[in-house]
Order: structure tokens, then sequence, then C-alpha cells
């Protein structure tokens, strides 16, 4: 996306709340991470770019109207909505990590200290990629889940670690696989000094990212090795639709019990969450998984895709 694209984008966002959302210059500055001059002159932009007549002329107003009624239908205390018709999965997935870095960045800026809570995956990695060095020595990046498979193998996809460098703070790691290999093994992990002290950190996290993965064939827990064939047969007939952080759910958002419960390390989650725990997620192969997060009430907020929204709001 070029430089002048994402002023455009940005000025919609901030038209769209002003003329359309009704919110006043300085809760704009505060959502968009700007100051209230920059507010100021977005507005201008957006009117001197003809972007405003009866409606928002930019994919962003359709966008953030979508985003307000998934705030409204499902319970959410932020959501943005990235244009996707006519786009192809590649084009959808770099949209969302796109957008999923603007709502990071907007807590990374922070002066104060916070510890932020990481889940792994592709979509919260391509979202890293994205964000710009932010030097915020003072931030903690905390693992929420165990990043090794059972052949000792790491995930490419260790996030927290990609967040600290983009922002030179700390970084804590789960030191666990993300499923150890009984009941038994799973209680030396969990109960060892390190591995408490870290998930104390992760249960304190002043906002979370995560991501929403699918129970599939070749889905990324079954293709980096975390589980096996056997393993998506048995969730799949058990009706688990989603994961997160190892955790597996119905479509109506409840916890699916299975045997892998027993050897699951990763950080709790926690329905109806108090502070900021945000999912990225999108494309047409995660919709039903996105519902049942949604649904559950295990995510407060979200960052999708156009077409994922429409279909969260078809029934």
């Amino acid at each position: 996306m070029v430089k002048h694209d994402k002023k455009l984008d940005q000025a919609a966002r901030a038209a769209w709340m002003y003329y359309v959302a009704g919110q006043t210059q300085n809760e704009i500055a505060e959502a968009l991470g700007v100051s209230r001059q920059v507010a100021q002159r977005l507005v201008a932009l957006a009117i001197d770019s003809g972007l405003i007549s009866v409606n928002i002329s930019h994919p962003v107003g359709r966008c953030m109207e979508l985003s307000a009624r998934l705030c409204e239908r499902y319970g959410l205390a932020q959501c943005q909505v990235v244009p996707s018709q006519g786009m192809d999965s590649a084009g959808i997935n770099r949209a969302v990590a796109v957008a999923g870095a603007e709502v990071m960045a907007q807590f990374l800026r922070s002066e104060q200290p916070l510890n932020i809570g990481v889940g792994s995956g592709r979509s919260l990695k391509a979202a890293i990629d994205e964000l710009p060095e932010l030097e915020r020595p003072q931030h903690s990046c905390v693992s929420l889940i165990g990043a090794i498979a059972a052949d000792g193998s790491c995930t490419r996809y260790d996030v927290p670690l990609w967040m600290a460098e983009k922002t030179q703070g700390r970084y804590f790691i789960l030191p666990a696989p993300l499923f150890a290999d009984s009941e038994q093994d799973r209680a030396l992990w969990c109960n060892h000094r390190i591995y408490r002290t870290v998930n104390e950190k992760a249960s304190q996290a002043d906002v979370t990212f995560i991501g929403i993965g699918t129970i599939a064939y070749h889905c990324p827990l079954h293709k980096d090795g975390f589980i096996t064939a056997e393993d998506v047969d048995r969730l799949a007939a058990a009706n688990a639709v989603a994961e997160m952080l190892g955790h597996f759910i119905d479509p109506q958002g409840q916890r699916v019990a299975s045997e892998l419960d027993r050897r699951l390390t990763s950080v709790n989650l926690s329905q109806q969450p108090e502070k900021p725990v945000i999912a990225l997620a999108g494309g047409a192969d995660k919709h039903q998984a996105i519902r049942a997060a949604l649904l559950g009430r295990w995510i407060n907020g979200l960052v999708t895709d156009e077409e994922s929204a429409l279909a969260l709001l078809a029934d």
C-alpha cells in the first residue's frame, strides 16, 4: 500500500468517525493514535479529496459501518474491518496484516510500560512484519504458547520474539512444548519456576494479540507437527471448528473436551476478558472459526476483512 493510499484511508476513517459516528476530534485522535491537530488535518483532507458527499465515497466508510455492527452484535470493544472485495486470499491476508499492525502500533506507542501477551501463527507474524521500528524497551512481550513441537523443533512463527525485536523490549518465552508427551510430563514442565513466572506475567497482560486457527488436515497445528492426523480426526469428530492457543472450541464457542487438554501447556484463555484480547483473522476458510470465537466471548477485539464481516453478520 503506497503512502498516499494509507493517508486517504486514515482520512476516510477520520471523516466517518466525525460525520457519521459523531465523535469529537479528541476521540478520533485517540482512536487513530495521532494528535488532535493531525485528526483535524485528516478530516480536512477527506473533504479536499472529495471523499465526502452524502456518504463517504471510500471503501473504508462501508468497512467502518461493518465494524460498528460487529461491535454491537458481538459486544466487541474494538473492531477493524479492511476492504476485501475482489481480493484473493493472499491480498486479504496482507490487508489484515497491515490493519493488525496499525492496531498493535496504537498500543505499542505508549510511553507507559506494557505487558503484551502474544500468541503465535501466520497472521500475527505477518502483522509484526508490517510494524514500524518502535523503540520501546520498557515494554515486555510475553509468549502465551509453547513453540516446541514433538520432535524438538521450534515453530517459525515465534511471534513474541519478532515483536520484541521491533520494539527493543524484553521477551519472555514460555519454556515448554505446546503439548507435553503425557499428563505427568506436563506437570513437570508447568511446575518449573521459570514457567510459573512467565505464566503469571502472561496472566497480567495489559493487551493480548492472538490468532484464530481452523481444525483440518494441513491446518497450521497439523502442518507444523503439533498435532497428528489422528488428532485432527478426533477433534473433527468432537465438532471442534476453531483453535486458539491450543484450546479447541465448537461452533457455539464452547470448549471441546479433548485428550490434548491434559497435555496442553499454553496460558489459559478466559471468556469475557476484562482487558483487550484482540484477534487477527480473515479469509473465507476462517469464517466459522471466527464466529465461534465471537460467540464464546473469548475475544473483545477483532481485525478482519469485509467478506468475513458480512458472513459474521449474515444471520
